[in-house]
């Protein structure tokens, strides 16, 4: 790590899914778990706009990782060019278990007099009912109220995308990981599929 970048060796990919961003490293971070391997880290996000997140945030391809202080201020999420504004879109996080252990929220950058860019953040937060009871909620309530979230960013190529709600790694049958531009291609060629089934009855 230097100044407080991570970067990936050559052939190694970070590639989580929801669920293992959420229980190995969210949890462990809110609170106060060793975590290993220690590579997230800690970046104030109004403080940067997405493009200086290159050498600063845990780096896999064109997705930046790093843990930020939760807020629901909106004035929390402006930059020096810009602000994040969140969408109408959050959707839970299940365990394998099916308990809810997170939600992920959406949020789209805006620079300042502009029309949104093509930055796109995905903020996940803990679930904390699930982890704590009756006797030790009240323990833990300050390490919630101060809550970490950890955000996942990348820029689309296309600013008209609809924006992506899967994990960033898909694999088919064959174990081949899918994009999600892929996952699109192969949803609409489905339905087109089914369609011509429905005609031909």
């Amino acid at each position: 790590m230097e100044d407080g970048s991570v970067n990936l060796p050559p052939g190694f990919r970070f590639c989580p899914t929801d669920e293992e961003l959420v229980l190995h490293f969210l949890y462990h971070k809110v609170f106060l778990l060793p975590c290993h391997p220690n590579i997230i880290p800690d970046i104030d996000i109004h403080l940067h706009d997405p493009w200086e997140l290159n050498g600063m945030a845990l780096s896999s391809g064109n997705v930046y990782y790093f843990f930020s202080k939760g807020t629901e201020d909106q004035a929390d999420r402006v930059t020096a060019n810009g602000y994040w504004k969140e969408l109408d879109i959050e959707e839970p996080i299940l365990a394998s278990s099916g308990n809810k252990v997170g939600v992920k929220k959406y949020l789209v950058f805006y620079v300042n007099g502009q029309s949104e860019t093509n930055w796109v953040m995905e903020e996940f937060i803990l679930f904390h009912n699930t982890f704590t009871t009756t006797s030790t909620r009240q323990r833990n309530q300050k390490l919630v109220e101060g809550m970490w979230v950890l955000c996942r960013v990348h820029e689309r190529k296309d600013i008209n995308d609809d924006i992506c709600r899967q994990s960033f790694c898909h694999e088919d049958d064959n174990g081949t990981e899918l994009s999600c531009l892929d996952e699109m291609f192969f949803s609409l060629l489905d339905d087109d599929l089914e369609e011509i089934s429905l005609q031909n009855r």
